[in-house]
């Protein structure tokens, strides 16, 4: 009659055992710190995020030149220069942005120079007869 209540009690105790041994890993939550720490990588920042003197300058120039501005270019890209800018390009129907917008650059007389000639614009090319 022994062996049947010692097995019985050794069973207890194995049942009652196994679940604190299994369980004796420690657990995180989701505010834990991570056990495991891996060095991030720095955020990249994209695009443009300041402007230069000289180019702030030249359109400041040409913001006081069509009226959006006034006084002289200080050179400095400040808040009243960025509120001419965002003023200019809201009246031309363009997104507001702290960084001017390519379209409004082109169109204060500071974007890319291209070399064409306006007779040869005006003249088909060749082969091409119109209709």
């Amino acid at each position: 009659m022994q062996f049947p209540k010692l097995l019985a009690i050794s069973a207890l105790l194995l049942s009652v055992a196994l679940p604190c041994s299994a369980s004796s890993h420690s657990r995180r939550g989701p505010t834990s710190p991570k056990l495991n720490k891996r060095a991030k990588a720095p955020a990249k920042t994209a695009g443009q995020r300041s402007i230069d003197d000289n180019r702030a300058s030249q359109i400041q120039a040409s913001l006081i030149k069509s009226g959006y501005l006034s006084g002289e270019a200080s050179g400095h890209w400040d808040a009243q220069t960025q509120t001419a800018m965002q003023k200019f390009q809201e009246d031309n129907g363009w997104q507001t942005k702290l960084i001017p917008d390519s379209r409004a650059i082109i169109k204060l007389g500071l974007g890319p120079t291209q070399d064409t000639n306006a007779s040869t614009a005006s003249t088909p090319a060749p082969g091409y007869l119109p209709k």
